[in-house]
């Protein structure tokens, strides 16, 4: 029988990704999405865990773009993608924006973790438990959950604080593949975890 998933509060960071207005505009249709993270992010906070926004940004004319990249190649090639990662756009939703304490770590590729200074901030807290959730499932989150299962962390995920075009991709992911190396729960399942004596 699995143990009751708890957490140690100090040693705890949720990292909310790519959480940006105009990425919500595009993955989000269900209209509970960011007022349940809002919940998730207000439920750690109290609870004293370390809350991380994780958003993508590039310097003018986007010099980090490779041609061997497909995506960043594309993102450099067109100005109304960059714009897109830009001002009120690129800013982080105000549905979920960082409040207080709040970190922020702005990252030029799918992980959160590459060319980012995220698993300084995390050693230097002394984390070792990261609560995943954002957009796109198949994008930031996988390849973080991968970056950071490298890195000893323990993980886990929202799942329905995720969200991706393609629904069936999302669900493997959430039902087949992240559960073998970590947990995964919903937004609810993790106020319960909270509320249960340690």
């Amino acid at each position: 029988m699995t143990a009751p998933l708890s957490f140690v509060p100090t040693r705890t960071a949720v990292l909310s990704m790519d959480l940006q207005t105009g990425v919500v505009s595009i993955y989000v249709k269900d209209g509970d999405f960011i007022p349940r993270v809002a919940r998730v992010l207000e439920l750690a906070r109290h609870a004293g865990m370390r809350v991380v926004h994780v958003k993508v940004g590039f310097r003018p004319n986007v010099p980090e773009a490779s041609p061997r990249n497909v995506f960043l190649s594309a993102v450099k090639a067109s100005a109304r993608h960059q714009q897109f990662f830009e001002g009120e756009s690129g800013a982080i939703h105000s549905g979920v924006a960082p409040e207080g304490d709040d970190l922020i770590v702005t990252k030029n590729r799918v992980s959160a973790f590459a060319g980012t200074d995220l698993n300084l901030l995390l050693r230097a807290n002394d984390i070792d438990t990261l609560v995943l959730l954002g957009i796109a499932t198949s994008g930031v989150v996988l390849s973080t959950f991968l970056q950071a299962f490298d890195a000893d962390y323990r993980l886990v995920v929202i799942k329905d604080c995720c969200a991706d075009t393609d629904a069936d991709l999302h669900a493997c992911l959430t039902e087949k593949f992240f559960p073998r190396i970590s947990s995964v729960i919903t937004a609810g399942g993790f106020q319960d975890a909270l509320a249960a004596p340690a």
